[in-house]
């Protein structure tokens, strides 16, 4: 049966290498299929961007760490991203394993698959009212503090009216898909996909706003590092250091132009059990505690 794709991209996480081969496989069988592919190994996002224009879907392999980035480099361009998971968690990839790719890839070369949206978010720093560094998110824009073991204090602008001041570790501005990574792990809710908004969530806070808050797609938040301000402030977007914050610095953030699109196999309701099942494993326990400490007294 001829494929429904013509030009298929296959991106192997750089810094797995047990993904290489498993990427070579892939793309001798497309071969086969009649599909034109082409392979990169080692690669940066901006590397790849010209290949990534004219494919008509993207196989990234490797675990979520891949995912990002290879739905960071294809957003712009439209392009869905088909994930193989060889990391440790893959929430986002769709194949299970990379001894398993064949049979799920064979149907979505045969047009049985949909495609999921996802909303990101673009973020800029601003610099005395210049342009510093900018780019997009899947998961989260992250501002936090450097080496220094204090908390450094955060303004919150949304919409241009001043909303809160932090003094945090860190704040997390995050879209619904980075609702489930380290915006979860500080104690934020969980937003289903399909959800476009942006969520809002302090690390370790001390006397100051600790709730979550969730805003509407079309809201425009601004962070800025105080003046006087004298601790080191990073900026980070889905992991990635893009640059410094200094006193005075504004990062804003709102909604992307841009969308990240995979091809997915499973019922369209597939988040809450993939979700439940990594939250709550259903796996037996190997042993289980003691219902009571033994010892003295």
């Amino acid at each position: 049966m001829a494929s429904t794709f013509k030009r298929i991209g296959i991106l192997a996480h750089p810094l797995r290498p047990q993904t290489a081969p498993v990427a070579g496989e892939i793309a001798a069988y497309l071969g086969q299929r009649g599909v034109e592919t082409w392979l990169h190994t080692r690669w940066e996002e901006d590397d790849v961007a010209a290949d990534v224009q004219r494919a008509q879907l993207v196989v990234a392999i490797g675990g979520d760490g891949a995912m990002l980035r290879a739905a960071r480099v294809c957003a712009p361009f439209s392009v869905p991203v088909l994930g193989v998971n060889m990391g440790q968690l893959g929430f986002l990839t769709e194949i299970s394993s990379g001894a398993a790719w064949q049979q799920p890839l064979d149907a979505v070369l045969n047009g049985d698959y949909w495609i999921e949206s996802r909303m990101m978010v673009h973020a800029q720093l601003l610099r005395d009212g210049t342009l510093v560094a900018a780019g997009d998110a899947l998961n989260d824009v992250v501002i936090s503090r450097g080496m220094a073991a204090r908390t450094i204090t955060l303004e919150m602008y949304i919409d241009r009216d001043w909303a809160t001041t932090y003094n945090a570790d860190a704040l997390i501005i995050a879209t619904a898909t980075g609702s489930t990574a380290y915006a979860l792990a500080c104690g934020g809710p969980i937003l289903p996909p399909e959800l476009r908004n942006i969520l809002i969530v302090p690390v370790a806070p001390h006397l100051s706003m600790e709730r979550p808050i969730v805003l509407a797609e079309g809201a425009t938040v601004e962070v800025l590092a105080p003046h006087d301000s004298s601790t080191d402030i990073t900026l980070t977007l889905d992991g990635v250091m893009i640059g410094s914050v200094r006193p005075g610095d504004a990062v804003r953030i709102q909604a992307s132009q841009h969308v990240s699109r995979f091809a997915r196999l499973r019922e369209r309701n597939y988040f809450y059990r993939s979700l439940l099942d990594r939250l709550e494993p259903r796996i037996p326990l190997r042993s289980r505690p003691a219902r009571r400490l033994e010892g003295n007294g």
